[in-house]
C-alpha cells in the first residue's frame, strides 16, 4: 500500500495500514536501495534425475576441486608461509657465527640480519592474512554448494525415507555435520598443510645443519611419536563416531519433544521427558569425555617424548660443541628448529581432531547422498499430457514392508469426472490407495494408470502438476495465509486467491483477521484451529486447479458447521473433476458418485449408497451403526 508520498515498506503493526516513509527519512532509504546489489534471478534447476556431478562420490578433495583457482592460491600461500616461518633460526645462526664471534664482533652484520628477519616476519604475516581470507572464501563457497546439494537430495528422496529416519538426525546433517566441515575447510586443512609442510622443511634443515643430530632425532624420537599417533588415529576415529551419533540422538530427541509439546503438556510428561533427555545427553557427554581422555593421553604424551628427546640431544650437541665439531650458532639453530619440529606435532594433533570430525561428517553426508529414492523417475520418462482423469488399479499389491502387504490384488476403474469415496475400518488400506494414485509409493506388483498411462512411466512433475492432495493432517508453512493458499501456484492472481477463499468457506476467517489474507500464521499454523488449517489446505488444493483431487479424510477435523460449508463447496468444486475421497464420515461418502468399501486391503464392495444399503453387506452394517450413533447423539443433545 502507498501513502504520504512514501514507498512500499515493511508490514505495519497488525490492524494498522502502512503510512508511508517519513519525508525526512526518504533520502536515506533511497541511498540504501541504491547500494543494494542486483542479485539477479536465482538460477535453480531441479530434476528427479541426479546429474553426473551430483552422482559423484562425496569427498573432501572433490569438494575442494570445485574451486581450482582458490585451491591453487591457497597452496601457494601455504608453501610461502611454511618456508617463511623457518627463516628465523637460520638467520639467528648466521647472526651468532658471523656477528657475535669473540674478538670479531660485527654489529652491522647483526643489524642487517635483524632487518632481513623483520622482513620475513612481515612477509609471513601478509601471506598468513591472505591465506585466511582465501580459505574463508573457499570454505564459504564449498559449504554453500554442499548445503544446496544436500537440501536438493532431501527434496528428491521418497516419503519412506522420512518415515524411517528421525527428523533430528536429518537436521544434524544440515547443521553440525556441515559446520564441522566448514571449520575444517576454513582453518583446519590450511593449518594441517602448513604444519605438515613445516615438519618436512624442518627435517631437511636439520639434516643440512648436522646429520648426526638429525639421525639421532629420527631414530630416538620419531618412532615413539609415530606409534602414539597410530594409536590416537584409531582411538579418535572410534570416539568421534560416538560423538557424531550422540549429537544426532540429542537433536532427534529435542525435535520430537518440541513437535509434540502440546501432547507432553496435556499428559504432564515434562519430568519423564527431562529424565529421558538427560540420559540421551548423558550418552553424548560420555562420548565427549572419551575423546577428551584420548586427547589428554596423546597431547601430554607427545610433549613428554619431545622434552626427553631434547634433553638427550642437548647433551650430545653440547659435547659436539666442546669438541669443535659443531658451532655454537649451529647448536642454537638446531635446537630452535628442533622446538619447531615438535610444536607442529602438537598443532597437528589438534588439527587431526578437526580432521577426524570432518571425515566423520563426510561419511554421514556421503551415506545420506548415496541413499536412493524408492520412487524413481525413469530416464526415458514421458511428459504426461493433460488428462481427463481416468484412474485404473490393475491387480495392485503393496506393503510398506514387502513381506506384509497392506493392499492386495486391487482392481478398480474410476471414470473421468467421477467422485469415488473409499470407506472402511481404520487400517484397511484406504489412505494407502490414495498414496499410490499420487505416486508417493510404487506398487509392489501391478500398475496404477491414469488415462491409460502407467504413472511409473511419466515424469513426476507432469503427474503431480495435475493432481491435488489434501492430507489428513494439514501442514502450513511459515508465511502469510495467501502464501499458503498459493503454495502450489505462487503466480496465482488476487482474484484467484479470493475465489478459492470463497469456495472453501474461508471468508469469515479472513475477514476477522487484522491483516486478512496477509496475516502471518505461526509455525506449522499453530495459531489457527485444526479446522481452519484444514480449510486452508483445501483452498490450496483447489487453487492448483488439479484434474484429479485426492482428499484423505479431509473433513475429519472439521466441526459440523465447517463440514457443512465444505460439503456445499464440494458440489461445485468437484464438478467435471475426478475426485477420490478417503471418507471418515459416511455423510461425506454419501455425496460421492460411487462408494468403494475397503477391508483388510481388499475391495469388498462397490456401488452407490442406495445400492450398497440394499445389498445388506459390509457397507450396510457400517451405515446402520452410523445411523444408530447419530440418533443416539441427537437424543442426548435433546435431553
Amino acid at each position: 500500500m502507498f501513502g504520504g508520498g512514501g514507498r512500499p515498506g515493511a508490514p505495519a503493526a497488525p490492524g494498522l495500514p502502512f503510512g508511508g516513509i517519513p519525508s525526512e527519512l526518504q533520502e536515506g532509504v533511497d541511498a540504501l536501495l541504491a547500494e543494494e546489489p542486483d542479485h539477479g534471478e536465482p538460477d535453480v534447476a531441479f530434476s528427479q534425475q541426479q546429474s553426473a556431478k551430483e552422482r559423484k562420490r562425496l569427498s573432501l578433495w572433490g569438494l575442494l576441486l570445485e574451486y581450482p583457482r582458490m585451491l591453487v592460491v591457497t597452496t601457494v600461500l601455504v608453501i610461502a608461509t611454511s618456508v617463511g616461518l623457518q627463516a628465523g633460526p637460520k638467520l639467528t645462526e648466521l647472526a651468532i657465527d658471523k656477528g657475535m664471534v669473540p674478538g670479531h664482533r660485527h654489529l652491522s652484520v647483526v643489524l642487517v640480519i635483524a632487518a632481513i628477519y623483520l622482513g620475513f616476519v612481515l612477509l609471513t604475516s601478509l601471506t598468513q592474512r591472505a591465506q585466511v581470507r582465501v580459505t574463508g572464501r573457499l570454505a564459504a563457497g564449498v559449504m554453500n554448494d554442499l548445503r544446496v546439494k544436500v537440501f536438493s537430495h532431501l527434496q528428491r528422496l521418497s516419503l519412506d525415507f522420512f518415515t524411517a529416519e528421525k527428523a533430528g538426525v536429518v537436521m544434524t546433517r544440515m547443521t553440525s555435520d556441515i559446520e564441522n566441515l566448514q571449520q575444517l575447510l576454513q582453518d583446519g586443512l590450511a593449518q594441517f598443510a602448513v604444519q605438515g609442510l613445516t615438519m618436512v622443511v624442518i627435517t631437511v634443515i636439520l639434516f643440512t645443519t648436522n646429520v648426526t643430530l638429525a639421525i639421532i632425532t629420527v631414530l630416538l624420537v620419531v618412532p615413539a611419536l609415530l606409534l602414539m599417533s597410530l594409536w590416537f588415529r584409531v582411538a579418535s576415529e572410534r570416539g568421534y563416531d560416538r560423538v557424531r551419533d550422540g549429537i544426532a540422538n540429542v537433536m532427534a530427541d529435542l525435535s520430537e519433544s518440541l513437535h509434540g509439546v502440546r501432547v507432553v503438556t496435556a499428559h504432564n510428561r515434562q519430568r519423564h521427558n527431562i529424565v529421558h533427555h538427560r540420559n540421551v545427553v548423558g550418552e553424548y557427554r560420555d562420548a565427549n569425555i572419551y575423546t577428551a581422555h584420548i586427547n589428554a593421553l596423546y597431547g601430554p604424551g607427545t610433549q613428554l617424548v619431545g622434552w626427553l628427546g631434547q634433553a638427550a640431544l642437548l647433551g650430545i650437541g653440547g659435547e659436539m660443541v666442546l669438541h669443535h665439531s659443531l658451532s655454537p650458532g649451529g647448536l642454537v639453530a638446531f635446537f630452535l628448529y628442533l622446538n619447531r619440529f615438535f610444536a607442529p606435532i602438537q598443532l597437528l594433533v589438534q588439527q587431526y581432531n578437526s580432521f577426524q570430525q570432518g571425515q566423520a561428517s563426510i561419511f554421514k553426508l556421503r551415506t545420506l547422498l548415496s541413499t536412493e529414492p524408492t520412487v524413481t523417475e525413469a530416464p526415458d520418462a514421458l511428459e504426461l499430457p493433460p488428462i481427463d482423469g481416468e484412474i485404473v488399479f490393475d491387480d495392485v499389491t503393496f506393503g510398506y514392508d514387502p513381506a506384509l502387504p497392506v493392499v492386495r490384488h486391487v482392481d478398480l476403474r474410476i471414470a473421468p469426472g467421477e467422485t469415488v469415496a473409499f470407506v472402511g475400518p481404520t487400517g484397511a488400506g484406504k489412505s494407502t490407495l490414495a498414496k499410490l494414485i499420487t505416486r508417493f509409493y510404487d506398487p509392489t506388483s501391478g500398475h496404477v494408470r491414469i488415462d491409460g498411462h502407467n504413472i511409473e512411466d511419466v515424469t513426476l512433475d507432469s503427474l503431480r502438476r495435475q493432481l491435488g492432495v489434501v492430507p489428513q493432517e494439514p501442514f502450513l508453512f511459515a508465511g502469510t495465509i495467501r502464501d499458503n493458499l498459493a503454495f502450489a501456484r505462487p503466480s496465482a492472481s488476487d482474484a484467484e486467491v479470493d475465489e478459492a477463499i470463497t469456495a472453501v468457506g474461508l471468508t469469515e476467517l479472513v475477514d476477522r483477521l487484522p491483516e486478512g489474507v496477509d496475516t502471518i500464521v505461526h509455525e506449522r499454523g499453530q495459531s489457527l484451529s485444526s479446522g481452519e488449517r484444514q480449510l486452508i489446505a483445501l483452498g490450496r488444493a483447489f487453487l492448483a486447479h488439479p484434474r484429479v483431487l485426492v482428499l484423505d479424510e479431509a473433513t475429519s477435523n472439521l466441526d459440523l458447521q465447517s463440514e457443512t460449508r465444505i460439503e456445499a463447496a464440494l458440489d461445485v468444486l468437484l464438478e467435471a473433476r475426478t475426485a477420490v475421497l478417503i471418507a471418515h464420515r459416511l455423510s461425506t461418502a454419501m455425496k460421492a458418485d460411487r462408494i468403494v468399501v475397503v477391508d483388510e486391503g481388499r475391495i469388498v464392495e462397490a456401488g452407490t449408497h442406495a445400492e450398497l444399503v440394499a445389498r445388506q453387506g459390509r457397507y450396510a452394517e457400517m451405515y446402520t451403526a452410523w445411523v444408530n450413533q447419530s440418533e443416539h447423539s441427537a437424543d442426548v443433545t435433546a435431553s
